[in-house]
């Protein structure tokens, strides 16, 4: 599992190996509402993904605006690309990610970035099941532990396809 400043050089490599290959990009960023708007299912998500006996315990970690909630400097977005925010999991889900998809008649997505056991494997998941070629660049996505990174890869092996930066990048490149 990298460090951060490996993943995110990681993340850069593949975002690099897109762009020279005129890909679409999309960014997604996680978002939490403030409490005084956050419904059930958003409060006992975060209930449980902070570990908290109740909601006057929970503290709203991606609030729009805030540094948790910005796409770091060095992955920053190009003009022609996309970055939306995602209040669940799968980031097609509330989005207009499969209609952006769908309209641009693309059938698989590759996919990268953090965390693996939460966002990228429901949208993982999702896309297989929207009917999307899932291609999973296992080596840039974050883990919180080399056990939830096992587990997770091991549970998406039949949902799509799971490759590395290096095979990504000799694919692209193949491809011309």
């Amino acid at each position: 599992m990298p460090n951060g400043a490996a993943f995110i050089q990681q993340v850069k490599t593949v975002i690099e190996a897109a762009r020279s290959h005129q890909m679409r990009i999309f960014f997604s960023r996680h978002t939490t509402l403030p409490i005084e708007v956050a419904g059930v299912s958003q409060l006992k998500g975060a209930m449980a993904l902070q570990r908290v006996a109740n909601v006057a315990q929970v503290q709203p970690n991606f609030l729009r605006d805030s540094s948790t909630h910005a796409i770091i400097p060095e992955l920053k977005p190009l003009p022609s690309e996309v970055a939306f925010d995602k209040l669940t999991m799968s980031a097609f889900v509330g989005s207009y990610l499969d209609l952006a998809l769908r309209d641009a008649r693309i059938e698989a997505v590759a996919i990268a970035g953090a965390v693996l056991e939460f966002g990228i494997e429901p949208t993982v998941r999702h896309a297989a099941d929207l009917g999307y070629v899932p291609v999973l660049i296992q080596d840039a996505c974050y883990s919180f532990s080399e056990q939830n990174r096992e587990r997770t890869l091991e549970n998406l092996q039949s949902v799509g396809l799971i490759t590395d930066i290096d095979k990504f990048s000799q694919t692209l490149i193949s491809s011309l």
